[in-house]
């Protein structure tokens, strides 16, 4: 039967393919690739777990006391025939053989799909059996978690088979999105989320259909059941009828054609109908994005956020060689062409997947997104803090670098940043190792740093304006929670006076001003930034087309006397519509 799942379209574009359904689970369950070669030993791993578990269950049935209830004991039994049986061991080996899935995801898996049969058992007692199959599953997991997993397979993508796959999650971490970079996934769908976490960020930036905040997804779909995933319309449909599954192959074949034509505008010069030239910069997230920022035709890197060289180690961070290595490719990856690089921004929807000693401290914070992170928590880890500062110094001399400070909001963070720069630079120095002078810049995300921009830009030589975080903060919502997403207005009239202060200021001040937050790469946004006297955006590289296209059609001047009325307005998104003859899509 075809059903339909509602949520937030994050990540524009049709998705079709069978569901790999993650499953949530008291237990951390780490979702790889295995390399075909490498079946066998994941194989060996899980028949290793089973043992494990089957000595422990062994022993408690062993030394249970005299007097504990018989009923214990024969508890102890199922689980031990449960661990033993042939048909679930072959069938979790099966998902280990044919989808390379390792261990842990294997188990999960086929837990899932017991869970599932059991919840359809007319029989009450055996409807209740499947709390049996769970507690086993996690027993397995726990052994599994202490071992060392084996490495994420490079060739994922030979994986899916003749079918394209989609993922079905509660939940996926930034971090961990990155892994599904060149895989098999060809879109995603949560039950949490909103449009602008961190998560709906990567998916952009991995420019797959997505829909977030889907609440009963992973509940109501199957593994391997057919889905839609309309990222344009925030709906998925579960095992579509063949009407409507050819419906939207045909619009994956639009959008395919709409694609390849914006694609010839690549390497356009982007300037207006007036001749006012625009920087359309690209943000990445590895060093390997920059040369799709560069097939994209970016012109640099407005945003190189080295909080992912930071994740996945559990807890371990990366070093000063590491950074530079990661940095020096990224710049040599530009050929000549600028990178900011932004100082690590750990912290609220992004933290480290393990705690840190500031964090076994914070792990407790009410409010995450108001605690310490972003330079705070750079800040109260001085010799992390150089340590990063010296690795961007270091990729300088190989190439033009920025260097961007996240979430400022008081003169004493610009002191003190100023301060560890000139540290950094004569413990470089000192030692031989070459570096040119760099730019330092203020990300500017909170209200407070906007409206102080005059004093702060006496400290910096640029800003860059994060409007994800600047909207959190002036309107007071949590981004990622989704019982407020609604609330998240990017046209709020606060929010668009704000804006288009820091770039009247930054301008006035001679000082560069860009935008890399996500306002920058909707095509909703781009005439009126350009109006506000924005000539350097910074964007996912998939989104380089779309707004260069709205750049080339547009007149800044004729934007710019237009511009007051739309601030002034009580409704700046009709007002706006109005100006541009009802074409901006909103």
């Amino acid at each position: 039967m075809s059903i339909q799942v509602f949520g937030l379209p994050v990540s524009r574009g049709v998705a079709i393919g069978r569901a790999v359904l993650v499953a949530s689970s008291r237990v951390d369950v780490a979702h790889y690739f295995v390399e075909p070669e490498r079946a066998e030993a994941e194989i060996a791993r899980l028949r290793q777990a089973r043992d494990v578990v089957a000595a422990e269950l062994t022993t408690l049935k062993r030394e249970l006391p005299t007097d504990a209830p018989g009923e214990l004991a024969a508890l102890l039994d199922v689980h031990l025939m449960l661990l033993h049986d042939e048909t679930l061991a072959d069938a979790t080996k099966h998902w280990i053989e044919e989808r390379h899935y390792n261990a842990e995801w294997a188990v999960s898996a086929q837990t899932e799909v017991l869970a599932r049969q059991f919840d359809e058992m007319e029989d009450e007692y055996l409807r209740e059996r499947k709390a049996d199959i769970e507690q086993v599953a996690e027993r397995l997991l726990g052994v599994l978690a202490k071992a060392q997993p084996l490495p994420l397979a490079a060739g994922a993508r030979d994986f899916a088979g003749e079918d394209p796959l989609v993922l079905v999650a509660n939940d996926i971490a930034p971090a961990d999105m990155l892994q599904f970079k060149g895989s098999v996934f060809t879109g995603f769908v949560t039950d949490v989320g909103g449009r602008t976490s961190h998560t709906a960020i990567v998916a952009r930036s991995l420019d797959i259909p997505a829909v977030v905040g889907a609440r009963e997804a992973s509940r109501l779909v199957r593994q391997d059941d057919w889905l839609i995933i309309d990222g344009d319309a925030g709906v998925v449909v579960v095992n579509p009828s063949p009407i409507v599954l050819e419906e939207y192959r045909f619009r994956q074949r639009q959008s395919a054609l709409e694609r390849a034509r914006l694609d010839r505008l690549r390497h356009m010069p982007s300037v207006t109908l007036d001749g006012q030239a625009v920087e359309l910069l690209a943000n990445i997230e590895l060093p390997g994005d920059a040369a799709a920022a560069l097939a994209a035709g970016a012109v640099g890197v407005g945003l190189f956020r080295s909080e992912f060289l930071f994740m996945n180690r559990n807890g371990e961070l990366p070093n000063e060689d590491e950074q530079f290595e990661a940095y020096r490719s990224a710049v040599e990856g530009m050929h000549g062409m600028p990178v900011t690089i932004r100082t690590v921004d750990i912290g609220a929807d992004k933290p480290l997947d393990r705690l840190t000693v500031h964090e076994l401290r914070h792990e407790h914070a009410l409010n995450p997104a108001l605690g310490l992170r972003a330079i705070r928590w750079s800040l109260s880890e001085p010799a992390m803090f150089r340590q990063q500062i010296r690795a961007i110094l270091r990729a300088s001399a190989y190439g033009k670098v920025r260097m961007l400070i996240p979430m400022v909001a008081h003169l004493a963070e610009a002191r003190h940043t100023q301060e560890a720069v000139a540290r950094a630079k004569q413990q470089l120095t000192e030692a031989g190792v070459p570096f040119n002078d760099i730019e330092v810049g203020a990300m500017v995300e909170i209200p407070a740093a906007a409206v102080s921009l005059p004093q702060l830009l006496r400290y910096f030589d640029f800003v860059s304006v994060g409007t994800n975080d600047l909207i959190q903060y002036t309107l007071a919502i949590d981004r990622a929670d989704e019982s407020v997403a609604h609330l998240y207005d990017p046209w709020h009239p606060a929010v668009l006076r704000l804006i288009a202060d820091v770039i009247a200021t930054a301008n006035a001040a001679g000082k560069h001003v860009s935008v890399c937050g996500e306002m920058a790469g909707d095509v909703a946004f781009a005439e009126l930034l350009l109006a506000m006297g924005l000539r350097s955006y910074s964007m996912h590289p998939a989104q380089l087309s779309s707004i260069k296209q709205r750049i080339l059609r547009a007149d800044s001047t004729r934007l710019a006397v237009a511009l007051r009325a739309t601030l002034a307005s009580d409704d700046p998104a009709a007002e706006w519509r109005r100006v541009l003859g009802g074409t901006t899509i909103i």
